[in-house]
């Protein structure tokens, strides 16, 4: 008996060493395991706050996007009211030149016949005048002509003619002028 008693006391021991180093063990690997989880943990956290902070700063500069995009639109709709009034009004003023030019050109065609009648008018002056310079000349040669025959002869103009100061009328011929 003593020796079964001291190879029992003997396994007992070993067990008890073994559990006690088992204990160890396995409380050491819960540490470690514990350690790597709080670690793990901690890092989970550390990337939970950053991505929320991330996910604040996606919203704020999707907030300002959004605040920049209406005062864009705003803009762009007050661009687009602008460009169709000066579109409005270049049209009307187009057509206020379409009709002053209409104007113009009435007023030119209006001139140019005015003037092609103040030409005919000019000619028909200028066609008389030149009748009246023919007719002068004649005329004029009438008397020279008379004027050396009187003085060439005997008879002196102031026999011929009673009157002390001759004077002589003319009266055109009416004759009209073609051009």
């Amino acid at each position: 008996r003593p020796d079964l008693a001291a190879a029992l006391r003997e396994l007992r021991a070993q067990y008890e060493a073994l559990a006690a180093r088992n204990l160890q063990a396995a409380e050491d690997w819960y540490r470690a395991r514990c350690a790597r989880l709080h670690e793990r943990a901690a890092r989970s956290q550390e990337a939970v706050r950053a991505s929320r902070r991330e996910a604040g700063e996606c919203r704020r500069q999707l907030q300002a996007r959004l605040v920049e995009m209406e005062s864009l639109r705003g803009a762009h709709q007050s661009l687009e009211r602008q460009l169709q009034e000066l579109e409005e009004r270049h049209s009307a003023e187009a057509a206020g030149l379409q009709d002053t030019i209409g104007q113009l050109e009435d007023d030119l065609r209006n001139t140019k016949n005015e003037m092609a009648r103040h030409l005919r008018e000019y000619q028909d002056l200028l066609n008389v005048k030149m009748a009246l310079d023919i007719e002068i000349a004649a005329y004029r040669k009438l008397l020279e002509g008379e004027e050396n025959l009187f003085s060439m002869g005997s008879v002196g103009v102031s026999a011929l003619n009673p009157l002390p100061n001759p004077t002589y009328s003319f009266q055109p011929r009416g004759f009209s002028s073609s051009t």
